[in-house]
C-alpha cells in the first residue's frame, strides 16, 4: 500500500508537500504514510483514491487494476 501511494504521487508529478496540502496534513505526516510508519486513516485512503481516480482496492494492493470498477444498475 505504501509503495502504491508513492508511485501514484510520482506518476502525477506531485511532491509530498503538494499531496499533504490536498489531504490537509503536514508533509511529515504524509511522508510517514509513504514510509509505512503511520497507518493511513480510512478518510485519507478514500481522499487519495478520489484524487488519483483509482480504487481503494488498488491502493491497498487488493487489485493491480488502477481503474476503479464501474457501477452498473439493473
Amino acid at each position: 500500500m505504501y509503495k502504491r501511494i508513492r508511485e501514484l504521487r510520482e506518476d502525477a508529478d506531485l511532491t509530498q508537500k503538494e499531496v499533504s496540502k490536498i489531504l490537509h496534513c503536514s508533509q511529515q505526516v504524509y511522508s510517514n504514510y509513504e514510509l509505512g510508519q503511520r497507518d493511513i486513516p480510512t478518510v485519507v485512503l478514500i481522499c487519495l483514491a478520489k484524487h488519483y481516480h483509482t480504487s481503494t482496492d488498488y491502493i491497498l494492493g487488493l487489485t493491480d487494476s488502477k481503474n476503479p470498477p464501474s457501477c452498473t444498475r439493473n
